[in-house]
């Protein structure tokens, strides 16, 4: 019978934990992909995403006596992740936010596109272009389900912000993605 894959994740947290080499690179492995996309959906930039895992990862190994074994620990490291994306924007004063925006066409609110075949590249793409404090906001709300103040908290902005961060990265996007599936005709 196969492990499954909270077990194989006691294992890898067993041996991380004996400082095992072999099983801190296994442990990195298997969750590297999945991390650094989430870095990259918070950064925009592979080298400024790369950092951020780094940093992350970091705080995985020298964090990991305090995981429950309870929980998932995929879950566990990609809070960490998400948080180190934020921490990263907050000490480089990157993180900006409009209170108000520019009146823009409601054209992509209407509209009756269907982004069915957008691939998660093309999505992610898009999403990088975000301006910062909107991109940030949006992923913590619509990637990782937060409330808006649960945000507001997170990032010491108000609610408010959050909220119309939040709309100007979806107004954005479906501006965006509608121009892309236009180009395509």
């Amino acid at each position: 019978m196969a492990k499954s894959s909270h077990d194989e994740d006691i294992e890898l947290l067993e041996g991380c934990l004996k400082n095992d080499r072999k099983l801190q690179k296994q442990l990195y492995q298997k969750y590297f992909k999945a991390m650094f996309q989430i870095c990259l959906s918070y950064s925009g930039d592979r080298a400024e995403a790369k950092d951020i895992l780094q940093e992350a990862f970091i705080k995985v190994f020298i964090n990991l006596e305090k995981f429950n074994p309870n929980n998932s620990l995929e879950g566990w490291i990609r809070r960490i992740v998400t948080n180190t994306a934020i921490d990263y924007f907050r000490k480089r004063e990157r993180l900006v936010y409009l209170d108000e925006f520019p009146d823009e066409p409601d054209e992509y609110e209407r509209g009756s596109f269907s982004f069915q075949e957008l691939t998660n590249e093309i999505i992610l793409y898009h999403i990088k272009k975000l301006p910062d404090g909107a991109r940030v906001v949006f992923n913590l709300f619509a990637v990782e389900g937060l409330k808006h103040k649960e945000i507001a908290e997170k990032l010491n902005i108000t609610e408010g912000t959050s909220k119309s961060q939040y709309k100007r990265a979806r107004t954005l996007l479906k501006k965006w993605l509608y121009e892309y599936e236009l180009s395509k005709q």
